[in-house]
């Protein structure tokens, strides 16, 4: 792979059509293609972002924690009700908090109570990855080829999905892009022979998404960092290209931006964080199954195919031609950047189809500049699968609309145009790929996807609130309460998204606790799920406690994929 933009590489573009043109207009400078990736990716990302209540588990679990540091004033201890939560750093409630409490002070009403607000960082992670993509991608291709890049990540899938969740993923994919987009270009100027040194503002880039990176998900970009300048190393036979990056100054701005939170945090609560966080939360990963998400090897492969859809029906035609040029300078970065972390990932036995994005942009670039040199494979059972650009929107359009037919009872109707828009795009994505090339090609299949992504997040999943997410009707069963500050406890029924729409208060308990709960005074509401309705009823009668019944909530509890029935009860004088 060419690590600059040679006269024949520029050449190699189809230069005739609409999408051509387009894309020669909004690559005509960097700025112009920053601006292009940016309103792609607010279009990508946005549907939905406002109105889908907190997923459970891990956004709302996140989000209550931030809402908890704002409640009491404490940016140091991070907690959920009653319990720590030491799985992560600090970083990422600091940035959720940043972002509520700047809203807070504009006057946005409510803001505490708001989801949307909390996904902010994700979003701007998101769209920062984009935009860092198409930096890193200008050390390797031309900038046509870096802005096909951006444009992968944008419309993948699982960026989409991090886009719009309140947790540390997108941050993370940021920090770890900006990191390596630094460090390719130390590498890169090395095997060209340059003795110059980069600049401090290229260094401070590093060295501060590093220490920002360990803030927000703790060592891991040490994994993704490390283990790609040793692969290099290994390969080279030497590691002192490494000297370029000035690692002792950065090591010191590094445990400068760092220390100050964990001297913190150690001081308050000793050892408990370091344990729960390496120990029982990253280390636990690696030999055992965490959260029922244990798989064998070959899972995250398989996942691919999905997760950086559409651009992976490109990534498995420029494979073979990546292969062939392994041993370019660029490619060979690019590779090591890739391959020895996600074997680690496929080695470790808990696997969640995030752990491997961070890798996802080296796959982007690698392909972009496969499309870019025209030596994408013409296997036929490779090019076959071109005709999944077509069959997959079809594919989710079905699913979604009978996903919303079976949990929220509708047709999800608004949603239709956009999904026969997006099958349409995917029709001559797949149709004309002969005639137009990959390019363009895949310019339909991103349009395809971004029309998805209005129809199944901006029209189906909202819709399916209350009836999939409960937490939603059963918070405003205590907002329509005719007392102030309602009291609640559930029982059977405990998910992060009811503490985050209710209150931090809310007590977990079981039928018998429910009821015992429900006689200590007034203004008390008692979720009972409905296997635990029988042993609320015999020890309410046994306690001889007087209560009211209040509306059922019926619905979908999406974070284990089962229906539920929850019945409400009000200490009596309460409706």
């Amino acid at each position: 792979m060419n690590t600059t933009s040679s006269v024949a590489s520029r050449s190699s573009w189809p230069a005739k059509g609409f999408a051509a043109a387009l894309i020669d207009y909004a690559t005509a400078s960097n700025r112009r293609a920053a601006a292009a990736l940016i309103l792609i990716s607010l279009l990508a990302f946005l549907p939905g972002f406002f109105q889908i209540p907190p997923v459970d588990r891990d956004e709302a679990y996140f989000a209550q924690a931030t809402k908890q540091m704002i409640e009491t004033g404490d940016y140091v201890d991070i907690r959920y009700q009653d319990d720590v939560r030491y799985r992560k750093p600090v970083g990422i409630y600091w940035l959720q908090a940043a972002v509520v409490n700047t809203a807070s002070a504009l006057g946005v009403p409510n803001a505490r109570d708001k989801i949307w607000l909390y996904r902010v960082p994700s979003l701007i992670g998101a769209v920062g990855a984009v935009l860092a993509t198409f930096w890193c991608g200008l050390a390797f291709v031309s900038r046509r080829g870096a802005f096909l890049a951006g444009l992968m990540m944008t419309v993948s899938a699982i960026l989409g999905g991090e886009a719009r969740l309140a947790k540390t993923d997108a941050v993370l994919l940021l920090t770890v892009i900006l990191a390596m987009s630094v460090l390719a270009r130390v590498y890169l100027a090395s095997r060209r022979g340059e003795v110059t040194r980069p600049g401090w503002g290229l260094l401070a880039i590093f060295w501060t998404a590093m220490a920002v990176s360990i803030l927000i998900k703790g060592p891991l970009i040490l994994m993704f960092v490390g283990l790609a300048a040793l692969s290099l190393s290994v390969l080279d036979r030497s590691a002192r290209w490494l000297l370029k990056l000035r690692p002792l100054p950065g090591v010191i701005w590094l445990l400068l931006i760092v220390l100050p939170w964990f001297i913190l945090i150690y001081m308050r609560v000793g050892r408990e964080f370091l344990v729960a966080s390496v120990g029982e939360d990253m280390l636990a990963k690696v030999a055992n199954s965490r959260e029922a998400h244990g798989a064998p090897p070959g899972l995250y492969l398989v996942l691919f195919f999905a997760t950086f859809f559409p651009a992976s029906i490109l990534a498995g035609l420029a494979a073979p031609a990546v292969w062939s040029m392994r041993k370019e300078p660029g490619t060979k970065f690019l590779l090591a950047w890739l391959v020895p972390s996600w074997i680690v990932f496929e080695i470790v036995v808990t696997k969640l189809p995030h752990y491997v994005l961070p890798l996802y942009p080296a796959i982007a670039i690698l392909t972009a500049g496969a499309v870019e040199l025209r030596v994408l494979s013409r296997q036929i059972f490779l090019v076959r699968g071109i005709i999944w650009w077509f069959l997959v929107p079809g594919i989710i359009s079905v699913l979604a609309i009978v996903g919303a037919v079976m949990i929220a009872h509708g047709l999800a109707l608004l949603a239709w145009p956009f999904f026969a828009g997006a099958v349409v795009c995917g029709l001559f994505a797949w149709r004309l790929y002969d005639d137009d090339g990959a390019e363009r090609a895949f310019l339909r299949a991103a349009a395809a996807a971004v029309l998805m992504a209005f129809g199944v997040y901006g029209v189906v999943v909202p819709s399916l609130s209350p009836a999939g997410f409960p937490a939603v009707a059963l918070a405003q069963v205590l907002k329509d309460a005719p007392c102030q500050h309602p009291l609640a406890a559930s029982a059977g029924y405990e998910e992060p998204s009811l503490v985050f729409l209710t209150s931090t208060a809310i007590r977990f308990t079981d039928a018998e606790g429910a009821a015992d709960f429900l006689r200590q005074g007034s203004c008390r509401y008692a979720f009972i799920e409905a296997r635990q309705e029988r042993a609320f009823a015999l020890r309410a009668e046994a306690i001889g406690l007087h209560y009211d019944r209040g509306p059922r909530i019926d619905g979908y509890n999406i974070s284990v994929g089962k229906p539920l029935s929850i019945a409400v009860f009000a200490s009596a004088g309460a409706p």
